[in-house]
């Protein structure tokens, strides 16, 4: 990058936002995502939407990439700098500055942390219930820019359904607002929501209008533990069918639950296939009855053994056990790589076993969790990414998974985003009109293809991109 541009970068943020030294650039090669790295020319922090529009404006009349970032945590290499360029790092956009109990709505900055976003809600009796595994790390804007998920989608669902109106800039520099604080709203086409999800490679997001909810009154949790895989997916089909819905309903296989318990020390039974951790919420009477009446389910279903906890907070700590499936599961080997594939509940058993079988064949090893309520599971690899013959095995593993998914009516990913890693799939899963589509509106938006390049179905192909050495 010209010097003359990076001195104009200066002058649009403070001198001391704008990072070229060689260990700022390195520190924002790579994000969560295993493997790949690639350094962006400068790092640029701006605090206001002001700044923001004449980052964007410089860039895109000297053709420089702009990769938005928050605090990096996603796993779909979605904030790897491809293209060289300018990393925009949104996290002083750190403010809430509005909840509003009167409308059930907040407005906050995209860098705001999520967890510290749950807090101030929940402080004055509200709820947001959007909770990706990242959360006390990731930002809000992040999770808006990813879709993300979290453990209670199955009843809440994800964070599109939670996002209202945004504040956005174009990469011209235009400054635009769409949707608001209007529960009803169809004027046009739903810019909000092709936003939501878009994964930087349309806009820049500088402000989220979010939906809240009154806090549930009371949640109980309860652990099921089944003798196989088909019976854990049993229950949650009979669960469903028996017109419940959980707050939560999550799924580990017992490679996943030996390590956790390693990890939690929570006593967990070290004989059977695989458990389901089920939280309900809401009024008392409501939580009670469906609590039993998943009990009965699961029992009847052949269920080796149901657990209630005894207390809120032997709840919480179980629910705490399953946030840490990845970080547990991260301790074992040099390298791990956790994946995102969903199917209909329905083939849930087909999907589990299928990954299974299919790490069998490649002579990998896969522990896999997720949230069976919603048929979303994460396989996660535990490799070793300087055994490059692993590493074949482990992308050869994943590209059977994937595709497995998608035969049994599933999809490449359910809450993670496409990123750089998961592009070469896309075009089975969406065939070749819907890529077509999809690059007409990233042309329409970002002509010039500054904004987050090599990502989702941008056509450039990255050539500064390198395998992530230890």
């Amino acid at each position: 990058m010209r010097v003359e541009v990076v001195e104009q970068l200066r002058e649009i943020v403070d001198s001391d936002a704008v990072r070229v030294s060689p260990n700022e650039l390195y520190a924002y090669s790579f994000d969560a995502t295993p493997l790949v790295q690639a350094e962006p020319d400068v790092v640029v922090f701006p605090s206001t939407t002001a700044q923001v529009s004449r980052v964007l404006a410089l860039c895109n009349a000297e053709r420089i990439p702009v990769i938005p970032r928050g605090s990096g945590t996603n796993l779909a290499g979605g904030t790897i700098p491809v293209a060289g360029g300018v990393v925009l790092n949104m996290t002083r956009f750190n403010q809430i500055y509005e909840i509003d109990e009167k409308n059930l709505t907040a407005t906050v900055g995209p860098g705001v942390i999520t967890a510290d976003f749950h807090r101030a809600v929940e402080a004055v009796g509200l709820f947001y219930p959007p909770d990706p595994g990242s959360m006390r790390v990731s930002t809000i804007g992040g999770n808006v820019a990813q879709c993300a998920g979290g453990m209670r989608g199955l009843k809440y669902g994800v964070t599109k359904d939670y996002v209202m109106g945004l504040e956005y800039v174009l990469p011209d520099g235009q400054v635009l607002r769409c949707g608001g604080k209007n529960y009803k709203d169809v004027a046009g086409y739903d810019l909000t929501r092709l936003l939501v999800g878009s994964e930087g490679t349309l806009a820049v997001l500088t402000e989220l209008t979010l939906k809240l909810l009154p806090m549930p009154e009371t949640k109980m949790t309860l652990t099921v533990f089944c003798n196989s895989l088909v019976d854990a997916a049993r229950v949650v089909e009979e669960v469903i069918a028996a017109r419940i819905t959980p707050a939560t309903m999550e799924f580990l296989d017992q490679g996943t639950m030996h390590v956790v318990d390693d990890f939690a020390h929570l006593g967990l039974p070290r004989d059977v296939a695989a458990m389901l951790l089920i939280e309900q919420d809401g009024s008392p009477v409501q939580v009670q009855r469906d609590i039993e009446r998943i009990a009965e389910i699961a029992r009847a279903v052949g269920a080796a053994d149901v657990q209630l906890a005894e207390t809120p907070e032997d709840g919480a700590r179980l629910m705490a056990a399953r946030r840490s499936a990845l970080a547990a599961l991260s301790r074992l080997r040099p390298t791990t790589i956790l994946e995102d594939a969903t199917v209909p509940r329905a083939r849930l058993a087909e999907m589990v076993q299928a990954v299974v079988d299919i790490a069998a064949k490649y002579r990998v090893q896969i522990c896999t969790f997720g949230h069976a309520g919603d048929g979303n599971l994460h396989p996660t690899c535990l490799t070793d990414e300087r055994d490059t013959d692993e590493i074949h095995r482990v992308e050869q593993a994943f590209e059977e998974i994937f595709r497995t998914a998608m035969e049994l009516g599933g999809t490449i990913t359910g809450e993670h985003g496409v990123g750089m890693s998961k592009m070469k799939y896309l075009p089975q899963r969406v065939g070749p009109g819907g890529i077509q589509l999809m690059q007409a509106i990233k042309g329409a938006f970002d002509p010039n293809g500054i904004m987050n390049p090599g990502k989702v179905v941008a056509g450039y192909q990255p050539q500064r991109v390198v395998v992530r050495q230890s």
